[in-house]
């Protein structure tokens, strides 16, 4: 059995994960979104009377096979798909631009960017274009590699944590609007590393944060804390809860207090 490290709560309580049970039955899975999760041995659950986050983890937990059929996903609605691409999106560039990034995940990563970048688009243009949905499939497949195998996520996906739980902040949703001020914020100690990012998505001169942000908006997808109704009212506490998840303490530009999430948060009005 392999759980999670205990982290500090937002209510400044630290104790052992849940044990978790291994399922008996093995699964086959047939996604129809870009989250990637039939990829990882990591499970997420908001706890409904704290809203707060809880990631398990497990080995079994991932399938026994994961078949993509793009033709089924045409009946996913439009936003969920794009969404939840971007998610996808977020897993590749939080990876490549890790403190432990490294050259076997690069070559999955950049190539799965490249993978999303392309096909996404394209999808929005022709949502029957059936290569364009797999390339985001198979885009979103190389996207979990560097996750499973160890590479952590970065303040996007902490923060995005707590905007899914104590919002309802759509999963993919929550990556729309925080990666590029995350990237924003963290250019001073990973430019390096955000310039591969804006190569694989074929703009080597720009900035990758605010290439992230007009590929985004470019999907119609929200692009602030604004749009989801989250007001500077809700920072405070928003920044709080977000050094108690597992991945803002390991972003790349050192995260020390509830101070430097704001300073992301208001990137991110």
């Amino acid at each position: 059995m392999d759980v999670l490290s205990p982290v500090a709560r937002p209510d400044g309580t630290v104790g052992p994960r849940p044990e978790v049970k291994a399922p008996t039955i093995k699964q086959i899975t047939v996604p129809t979104t870009l989250s990637g999760g039939e990829f990882s041995a990591i499970s997420g659950v908001t706890d409904e009377r704290t809203r707060i986050k809880e990631l398990l983890r497990h080995p079994d937990i991932v399938p026994a096979a994961v078949v993509l059929d793009a033709a089924v996903t045409v009946h996913t609605p439009e936003w969920l798909w794009l969404s939840t691409g971007i998610r996808a999106v977020d897993h590749c560039v939080e990876a490549i631009c890790a403190n432990s990034a490294n050259p076997f995940g690069d070559a999955q990563l950049l190539q799965g960017l490249k993978l999303l970048t392309s096909g996404l688009p394209r999808v929005k243009a022709a949502p029957n274009d059936l290569d364009a949905r797999l390339d985001c499939q198979m885009g979103t497949w190389l996207s979990m590699g560097a996750l499973a195998t160890g590479t952590p996520m970065g303040a996007s996906h902490g923060i995005g944590y707590v905007l899914g739980a104590a919002f309802d902040v759509p999963h993919g949703h929550t990556s729309c609007i925080m990666l590029p001020a995350v990237m924003q914020w963290n250019k001073s100690a990973n430019a390096d590393r955000q310039a591969l990012v804006a190569e694989a998505m074929g703009s080597a001169d720009e900035d990758a944060g605010g290439l992230l942000d007009r590929f985004i908006g470019g999907l119609g997808m929200p692009r602030s804390s604004s749009a989801v109704e989250i007001g500077p009212e809700n920072f405070e506490m928003i920044s709080e809860q977000a050094m108690g998840t597992p991945w803002v303490p390991l972003n790349p530009r050192p995260i020390d207090g509830p101070a430097q999430v704001r300073e992301i948060l208001e990137i991110a009005a």
